[in-house]
């Protein structure tokens, strides 16, 4: 049914909108993109592997790829961005982030191999599920689907209602000014990065959470389209990676529902070159969004 290829859309989408929050987050700040996002996205699958193989409940493993997630885009800040500050320092910031992006992929693989690792969760939870209007809702899809929403609702309640978020956008408007009105920018690009990091963890233990498995190789598929969904909604602007992620998702799973599941990947191209035809600046351009910015 079309009801329940949507609804597998907004969840798959806006699995898509966490990871293009990070990299949002950071081209909002540092005007540079990180490449190294996609891995620690990968990563969260393997993280929660390792914690329910030592013996963590389901509950806590939330928590646990969080911080360490999180922790990982400190170490990816201070290896790859504090000394590329300077506009100038774009290319080398992007390669250096590239670079330990392929790092990560590669421990990962020597640690678990190439293959899908299972993710030890009771078939019966990944399967249960209820009948609504018609079509079956499974619980695991549902409950993904809020774990994201309350994120982005915690992320925003962040960016808008709190100190560490105020200090956020003052530096992505501009950091110059923001030194001088006492803001630790330093501080502010730790806090970005361990807060976009967190988030693509976080969506990848809802990846591996909802299809049984841990790959590595769904990096670069997932955080390509998390680039095209940025560019969308629009650079740097947080309200445009969610609604770009929502859409993206549901326009792939029409495509499936209509019989171009073999070209899905091509429609979500053709839909930003399509966008970004009719708006250059992405549908939530700077010009329009520029107070919500980050």
């Amino acid at each position: 049914m079309i009801a329940e290829q949507i609804f597998n859309g907004i969840v798959l989408g806006s699995m898509y909108a966490l990871i293009a929050l990070g990299y949002t987050l950071v081209f909002g700040v540092l005007d540079k993109l990180n490449f190294t996002h996609s891995e620690i996205f990968m990563s969260g699958g393997f993280i929660l592997v390792t914690a329910l193989g030592l013996g963590a409940p389901l509950w806590a493993a939330l928590p646990i790829v969080f911080v360490v997630c999180g922790l990982m885009g400190l170490v990816v800040e201070f290896v790859s961005f504090r000394r590329f500050q300077t506009a100038d320092a774009q290319v080398t910031a992007a390669l250096s982030s590239l670079a330990l992006g392929l790092i990560m992929i590669d421990v990962v693989q020597k640690t678990f191999g190439t293959e899908p690792i299972e993710v030890e969760i009771p078939h019966a939870i990944r399967t249960a599920g209820f009948e609504l209007y018609g079509f079956r809702l499974a619980w695991i899809k549902l409950l993904t689907l809020v774990f994201t929403l309350l994120l982005m609702l915690a992320l925003h309640l962040l960016m808008t209602r709190s100190a560490i978020g105020r200090n956020i956008r003052a530096v992505a408007e501009s950091p110059v000014s923001a030194t001088l009105l006492g803001v630790n920018v330093k501080r502010v690009n730790q806090q970005t990065f361990f807060i976009a990091s967190a988030l693509a963890g976080a969506a990848g233990l809802l990846l591996a959470m909802r299809t049984g498995v841990a790959s590595s190789d769904i990096g670069l598929s997932f955080g390509l389209k998390a680039l095209a969904i940025m560019a969308i909604g629009g650079m740097g602007d947080l309200r445009g990676a969610v609604i770009g992620g929502i859409m993206v998702g549901v326009i792939e799973a029409l495509a499936v529902q209509f019989g171009l599941g073999k070209i899905g990947d091509t429609v979500v191209w053709i839909f930003m070159i399509v966008v970004l035809l009719v708006r250059p600046a992405g549908l939530f351009g700077r010009s329009l969004a520029s107070d919500v910015r980050a």
